[in-house]
């Protein structure tokens, strides 16, 4: 006589927080969307800094230290071993990092090319710099996530995600310096200063470290207490996301709901979606041409069309606080790219396994 085997353990507490909170991400974003409108003031409190210390020396920036927290998590959740699956065939990562970091110069020039023609006064420099502020920026950690739902090549996407992320201090202002010269205005000065600030250590210290914090404790920690550290930092991380996007939201649609500017609203929604669109397009086509099959194409595509939108949001309120309706373009990509994400990976199936190394 057999014995029946042992129901499995229930799982702890934050790995169904977790479970809960993926199955309703895209619902929460509508929801902190919402809240921005209808109750934007502790947003703008958020997005602001708060003097701490005696004398009020040393100002406490939230919105900073929230984008750290999900790229720590993003960091601790990166299966480091499987990467070595991605060194034997790096075919894919290397397309995918390249097209990246080119995508920027092929989409931008003619976006800006297009709204040269528009009767705006700057001729849409505003929206351009927005532009320019999320597609230079890494590849956002969160395409891991899609990746996973489409059962798509997860060791080359973590690459991509780590290899841009890591190479953003050097890349991100030769991007920004390279895409000046499109600006007029003050626009120009504004994205230059940005790339100093990249340079001079914003991205080190506000991309690079959380993440790269995240990985150290994934391969330090004895399996047990990483346990518990997921079960605790990624639920967090996830809330700390929506605050982050609840903040954003609220300056920029504070901003546009005391000055309403529909034909304003209109535009980013357009440019941002042609940004978007693009984007995907430009990755799509190098997967059928590289014919690389259908997991790798998808993070390949992923690559080219996820951005991390939340530091380009925390890049442009620090560079531009004065121009908080510059944040609507920024808002608008991150939910279109979520939306394109979905559709690249629903078809996709599940790429053979690696190969072990003999």
């Amino acid at each position: 006589m057999t014995t029946p085997p042992s129901p499995p353990a229930p799982s702890p507490l934050g790995d169904r927080a977790t479970a809960w909170l993926r199955q309703r991400l895209g619902r929460a974003v509508v929801l902190a969307y919402l809240l921005a409108t209808l109750l934007p003031l502790p947003g703008q409190w958020l997005r602001h800094p708060h003097p701490l210390g005696p004398h009020g020396q040393l100002p406490l920036h939230i919105t900073p230290l929230l984008l750290g927290l999900v790229l720590y998590a993003a960091g601790l959740q990166v299966p480091v071993r499987a990467l070595g699956c991605l060194l034997r065939r790096p075919r894919a990562l290397l397309a995918g990092l390249a097209l990246h970091l080119a995508a920027p110069l092929l989409i931008v020039p003619f976006v800006a090319f297009l709204l040269r023609r528009t009767p705006d006064t700057d001729g849409g420099s505003g929206l351009v710099t927005a532009m320019i502020l999320i597609v230079a920026m890494p590849v956002a950690a969160g395409a891991t996530v899609w990746t996973g739902k489409g059962q798509g090549d997860q060791p080359t996407m973590v690459g991509l995600v780590l290899a841009s992320t890591l190479l953003s201090p050097l890349t991100v202002p030769v991007t920004l310096q390279v895409l000046a010269p499109l600006l007029s205005g003050g626009y120009a000065h504004s994205l230059t200063t940005a790339g100093h600030s990249l340079s001079s250590g914003f991205a080190l210290i506000g991309v690079v470290l959380p993440c790269g914090a995240g990985l150290l404790c994934r391969l330090a920690l004895p399996a047990p207490w990483l346990r518990h550290l997921l079960t605790g930092v990624v639920p967090t991380a996830l809330l700390g996301s929506l605050i982050l996007t609840y903040a954003n939201a609220s300056g920029a649609l504070a901003s546009f709901f005391a000055h309403p500017r529909p034909l304003l609203l209109l535009a980013a929604l357009v440019v941002a979606a042609v940004v978007c669109a693009l984007s995907f397009a430009v990755g799509r086509v190098a997967a059928r041409t590289l014919r690389l099959d259908a997991p790798a194409a998808s993070s390949l595509t992923l690559a080219c069309g996820m951005n991390n939108s939340s530091a380009s949001a925390v890049l442009l309120t620090t560079t531009l606080p004065d121009k908080p309706h510059l944040l609507l373009p920024v808002l608008a990509y991150g939910l279109l790219q979520k939306t394109a994400a979905n559709q690249v990976v629903r078809t996709r199936g599940r790429r053979p396994p690696c190969p072990a190394a003999t």
